[in-house]
């Protein structure tokens, strides 16, 4: 397992950490601001949501290049399935426009977060095909574009209304059977940690298919199960277990923190949210 303890390059910042997955959360703080502050502190990486980018992918993504730092994934896809996916082709359509901001911005990895039940479907198989059909559909598109795709599995208490994909089995399953090799998965300490296949479903991923490794903390008396995300070492996950899992199946890339905290690290001043971000990965993850 990699040495942080005096070398913290592949530490990334998710934007989300300091709310701007989410209008008129945060600092609110330009992402120049952010691209600065995150080179100042020796961060290898960021990690963007569309909402921030705009029109203005290109632009951003030379920002972070030239700051020596390299933009590690785009967050996120529209759901693919569930009651906000109604429309097939608009999905699909807003899915590809994904694709191509990540392409401009020279993304790493694009975040797909699935959806929920479809509706007039019962428990998750209906709707984990569709979710395959569909990122099957756009996977040669975003090979095309130089773009990897990271199907998350989120925590099952999200499994009605955000994400039907609630397990790294389920998500492995979905990439041999769409087998692109642009298909991938994204482990986030948040959803996985109670998850005791993790590691044997990472063997199975292998290097190859592991797209992303994001880092925050599970609460053991969290108070909303989106929004209260604690800092790592806050809460009861299992980091350096996790993390070893993840490197003893042969990801070496970066590690992305991605705190969704609206009552606690949004409300604080982002450089503290940085320097705090810094020690804990260098001692506790």
């Amino acid at each position: 397992m990699r040495d942080f303890s005096n070398d913290h390059r592949a530490l990334a910042l998710n934007t989300a950490s300091l709310g701007h997955n989410l209008e008129g959360s945060g600092a609110g703080w330009s992402a120049e601001r952010i691209i600065d502050a995150c080179a100042e502190r020796g961060l290898g990486a960021v990690v963007f949501w569309r909402r921030e980018i705009g029109s203005r992918a290109f632009q951003i993504g030379e920002r972070v290049r030239a700051a020596g730092m390299t933009v590690a994934g785009l967050c996120r896809t529209p759901f693919l399935v569930g009651s906000q996916a109604s429309d097939a082709r608009a999905v699909m359509d807003d899915f590809k426009a994904s694709i191509d901001m990540a392409a401009a911005l020279r993304a790493n990895v694009l975040t797909i977060v699935v959806g929920g039940v479809e509706p007039g479907t019962k428990g998750v198989e209906d709707s984990l095909k569709i979710v395959a059909d569909r990122v099957a559909e756009a996977a040669p598109y975003a090979a095309a574009r130089d773009v990897k795709l990271a199907l998350e599995p989120l925590n099952p208490v999200y499994a009605g209304n955000r994400s039907c994909l609630t397990t790294l089995r389920d998500a492995v399953d979905l990439c041999d059977l769409i087998a692109a090799p642009n298909i991938g998965v994204a482990v986030d300490v948040y959803h996985v940690w109670w998850d005791t296949d993790v590691a044997a479903q990472l063997q199975r991923a292998g290097a190859d298919r592991i797209f992303g490794f994001h880092l925050c903390d599970w609460l053991a008396d969290t108070t909303d199960v989106l929004l209260d995300r604690g800092m790592m070492g806050d809460g009861v996950a299992d980091l350096k277990a996790l993390r070893n899992a993840v490197e003893g199946a042969g990801y070496s890339g970066p590690c992305e923190v991605e705190i969704f905290s609206a009552n606690n690290w949004w409300k604080r001043e982002p450089g503290e949210v940085l320097d705090v971000m810094v020690e804990r990965f260098r001692t506790v993850c």
